[in-house]
């Protein structure tokens, strides 16, 4: 039975994950928002109110406190999104192999 147990514990965990990476979805659009918004608005201030070249604005741009907050805390956002996602492959993966390990029990236990 150590194999069934481990098998509803990680049936456990990947629900726990997958609600886990709804949230984090839901973070990083809202980061990817946040984002592009002060990224425009920052753009607009420097083209308007410092007569700044367009060409340069792509250059000053990121070095903006803000922007550079609000471009770090969307990265944090899409790398927790995406860790979460390969952590649920990796359960989906180790479900798979102890089911196979729990069938051939199982197929043994029928032969003998």
């Amino acid at each position: 039975m150590d194999l069934f147990n481990e098998l509803q514990d990680l049936t456990a965990k990947l629900n726990t994950s997958i609600k886990q990476m709804a949230n984090y979805g839901k973070e990083l659009a809202e980061a990817e928002s946040d984002y592009k918004i002060t990224l425009r608005q920052e753009a607009l201030r420097l083209r308007e109110d410092k007569n700044m070249a367009v060409t340069l604005i792509n250059q000053i741009i990121y070095g903006i406190p803000e922007v550079a907050k609000k471009r770090l805390k969307r990265d944090i956002s899409e790398t927790m999104y995406k860790t979460t996602q390969e952590y649920i492959n990796t359960l989906k993966l180790r479900i798979r192999v102890l089911e196979g390990q729990l069938q051939r029990e199982w197929s043994n236990v029928k032969n003998n």
